[in-house]
């Protein structure tokens, strides 16, 4: 099989260090929102193992079909504002799962339409680099700052890196992640955690569907999903050079309107489990479709298989593969995704200040990005694209002459 020949310790480090990150930076504001609206323990689990599914599925499947890497997450601001919304509005379980279906149904919608897929087109490289390093680099800088706390195993990371960078580029970050491991359980840093064995069954919700959780819950989760999200998705798609090649002689790039629609469906299908949001990935799909997952892009789709697996195996044994997750240290998480993205962020400030014309512009979108600002409950991210563009239009627009 052409999968097991394309494999490489490589890309599925890169694979396992996208679930390692994504999931112990952002699980504990799912738990939140899921106890905002009475969740129970058993509910609990459902809910990992709806958006471990669901995201497995949806990143596993269409990598292999397409042979690059489709990279799906979870909406970690959506959650958030499920958290805030649930804990203030006081609404049941069936309610949320009623809007959470609702704002899958609007992302199907927006996906079929191709309206969506259509908008990203006009943005210039030279923004969508911007944007996704202004994303990434938050991490990078976290994990420098891991720093204050853990010094001898960040020294110790970085050293690795950089001497895997320069004898062994293709297993740097294996490497890291090996000597970092080895490092904390030399010193005895991994927590002391109940590992719990058997199956993660899920439990289903009934949706209901009410005017007052649409408008709260339903509406905020679809808008934060697309600016905060799947917006940014696009982004380290076009940036990582998975975009719509063709006029240049490349490839078709990946069919993002279907991948749209695709993650809509999914959550459909999901939502009554607990899979609140399934959508475009941004920052863990730097990971899997960055230079330093592997050379040739042609064989980094198989990263995106290898998390969509480890994803599908977190949602069967769910309470088993949380608790070995939750034993990893917390500056060894941060400090390994900020060198796993350096690569990334690298190109993408490179890409982004290239082109002297675009250069203000991209600096403006990096830097709102950056910030982090979140103004009427959207992230960052979107006002930073917003920005750039207005910038970019302000320094470029010509009035047509009559």
């Amino acid at each position: 099989m052409q999968f097991f020949k394309d494999l490489s310790w490589s890309t599925f480090t890169a694979g396992f260090v996208a679930v390692l990150v994504g999931f112990t930076s952002s699980i504990a504001i799912v738990f939140q929102a899921a106890q905002a609206f009475g969740a129970t323990q058993e509910m609990l689990a459902s809910w990992v193992w709806a958006i471990s599914i669901g995201m497995g599925l949806t990143t596993a499947i269409p990598s292999l079909i397409v042979r690059k890497p489709v990279m799906v997450a979870w909406s970690t601001p959506g959650a958030a504002v499920l958290a805030s919304a649930g804990l203030a509005g006081g609404f049941t379980m069936g309610q949320a799962v009623g809007a959470f279906m609702a704002s899958a149904a609007l992302i199907v919608l927006i996906g079929a339409s191709g309206w969506f897929e259509a908008l990203t087109k006009r943005i210039p490289l030279s923004i969508a680099s911007a944007l996704l390093a202004g994303v990434l680099a938050r991490f990078g800088i976290a994990g420098f700052a891991a720093a204050q706390t853990a010094l001898p195993l960040v020294l110790l990371m970085l050293l690795t890196y950089l001497l895997g960078k320069r004898f062994m580029p293709l297993y740097a970050v294996p490497l890291t992640l090996l000597f970092a491991i080895l490092f904390v359980a030399g010193q005895g840093g991994f927590s002391n955690v109940v590992i719990p064995t058997g199956l993660t069954w899920p439990v289903y919700v009934a949706p209901e569907f009410t005017w007052s959780a649409m408008v709260s819950l339903a509406l905020p989760l679809f808008v934060v999903t697309m600016a905060s999200q799947n917006m940014p998705g696009v982004a380290a798609i076009k940036a990582c050079g998975f975009g719509d090649e063709r006029a240049n002689g490349g490839d078709a790039g990946l069919p993002i309107s279907r991948i749209l629609t695709m993650t809509g469906v999914a959550t459909l299908v999901f939502a009554p489990f607990g899979a609140f949001s399934l959508n475009l990935s941004a920052i863990t799909a730097a990971m899997c479709m960055g230079p330093q997952s592997h050379p040739d892009k042609a064989r980094r789709y198989t990263a995106a298989v290898c998390c969509g697996l480890i994803y599908i195996a977190l949602g069967l044994f769910g309470a088993t593969i949380m608790a070995m997750l939750s034993a990893f240290p917390q500056a060894l998480v941060v400090a390994i995704a900020g060198l796993a993205l350096m690569a990334t962020i690298g190109n993408g400030l490179a890409s982004a200040l290239h082109k002297e014309s675009d250069r203000e512009a991209a600096m403006v979108t990096f830097l709102i990005t950056l910030s982090g600002v979140v103004i009427g409950g959207v992230g960052s991210a979107f006002w930073g694209l917003l920005a750039g563009s207005l910038a970019l239009a302000v320094q470029h627009y010509r009035p047509r002459k009559s």
